[in-house]
């Protein structure tokens, strides 16, 4: 099982999220990536976020054609790997959870990537 799917089903604290999250952001920092490419996506999942209350179905789908957008940021801008690769992986969990874990598995996506954010900021990132 991997850290991301074990932040999804075994880690009710959040304890692994978070050390995960600061591996992470720090390995983005060496990336070079810029707070403007991580905030670009993170953009998109507070519109998502917001859309997940009312709309539930069409908030998967989009949170679903982010994968395609965080390839396309990847091919224009390689410091982006990582993230793409990291949040791939945090959707594809979102997305094959039982129905009624859904919401709470969105959740834990949303507090990861807020984690990376804040934690890239924290470790130097740059604009």
């Amino acid at each position: 099982m991997s850290e991301i799917q074990i932040i999804f089903n075994a880690d009710p604290s959040g304890e692994k999220l978070v050390k995960f999250a600061e591996t992470i952001a720090k390995q983005l920092v060496e990336d070079k990536l810029t707070r403007g490419q991580i905030r670009n996506v993170f953009t998109e999942v507070r519109k998502i976020e917001a859309l997940w209350n009312t709309d539930p179905e069409k908030a998967l789908r989009r949170l679903t054609m982010l994968k395609p957008k965080l390839h396309y940021q990847t091919a224009r801008n390689a410091p982006v790997k990582r993230l793409k690769e990291v949040l791939s992986e945090a959707i594809d969990c979102v997305n094959k959870a039982k129905e009624e874990e859904r919401t709470e598995y969105f959740q834990r996506f949303v507090n990861l990537f807020e984690a990376l954010l804040a934690y890239h900021r924290s470790k130097g990132g740059k604009d």
